[in-house]
C-alpha cells in the first residue's frame, strides 16, 4: 500500500464518525431538515473555492509537469462540484456567496495555510481527506439505494465512479509526493476532523 492508503486507514475512525453523522444519514434517508442541508451547500461553497486555491498553490509549487496536469485535472473537479451547487441553489435558494461560519473558516484557514507554507506531499496530505471520505460516504449511501431522499444527487454524485478515481488520482500525486514525514500524518487528521466538524455545524446552527 502507499502512503495515502496508510492514512486512510489509520484515521478511518473519523471516517467511521463522519458516516454514522446525523446530517450524513440524514443525506442518505432523506429525513435531514432542508435548512441544515441548505446550510450546508451555502458554507461548501465557500469551502470548495478555497479548495480551488489550494489546487492552484500546489499547482505553483509542482516540481514537475506530470504533477502539473494531475493538479490540473483535480482543479477541473472542483468546478464541476461547484455546478452542482449552482444546481442547488436555483433549486433550494441557497446562496453561493455566504459568510463563513467558524468551523469553515477553521477548515478553510488550515488549507491555505498549508497551501502557501508547505511543500506538495503536506498539500495533498490536507487535501485528499476531503475526496477521500466523500467518495467513501456516497458510496455507502448508495448502497441503501433511497431514490426518493430529496438529497440523492448528493449521493449519486459522491458515489460515481468518476469521483472515486479522481481521489485516487489525489492518493497517487501523494504517494508520488511521500516524503515520509510525519507532518502528512497530522495534515491528514486534522482534515478529517474539521471535515466531522464541517457537516456537525450543518445539524446545530
Amino acid at each position: 500500500m502507499g502512503r495515502a492508503a496508510d492514512l486512510w486507514n489509520a484515521h478511518r475512525d473519523l471516517a467511521d464518525a463522519c458516516l454514522e453523522h446525523p446530517f450524513v444519514q440524514g443525506i442518505g434517508s432523506g429525513a435531514l431538515a432542508r435548512d441544515s442541508f441548505v446550510f450546508y451547500v451555502e458554507q461548501d461553497a465557500f469551502f470548495l473555492a478555497s479548495f480551488a486555491r489550494a489546487y492552484a498553490l500546489a499547482f505553483a509549487k509542482a516540481p514537475d509537469t506530470s504533477t502539473m496536469v494531475e493538479i490540473r485535472a483535480l482543479l477541473d473537479g472542483v468546478f464541476e462540484e461547484l455546478e452542482l451547487h449552482r444546481g442547488y441553489a436555483q433549486r433550494w435558494g441557497a446562496s453561493l456567496e455566504p459568510e463563513p461560519s467558524a468551523a469553515t473558516s477553521a477548515y478553510t484557514d488550515f488549507l491555505l495555510r498549508v497551501a502557501w507554507s508547505e511543500p506538495v506531499a503536506s498539500i495533498m496530505a490536507a487535501m485528499t481527506p476531503c475526496m477521500r471520505l466523500y467518495a467513501h460516504l456516497g458510496t455507502r449511501l448508495a448502497e441503501d439505494g433511497r431514490p426518493d431522499s430529496p438529497y440523492h444527487e448528493w449521493v449519486d454524485t459522491y458515489a460515481d465512479p468518476e469521483f472515486d478515481a479522481l481521489a485516487a488520482r489525489m492518493e497517487a500525486v501523494l504517494d508520488t509526493h511521500d516524503d515520509g514525514s510525519r507532518t502528512l500524518d497530522r495534515h491528514y487528521r486534522t482534515a478529517m476532523a474539521r471535515e466531522y466538524d464541517f457537516f456537525d455545524q450543518a445539524v446545530r446552527g
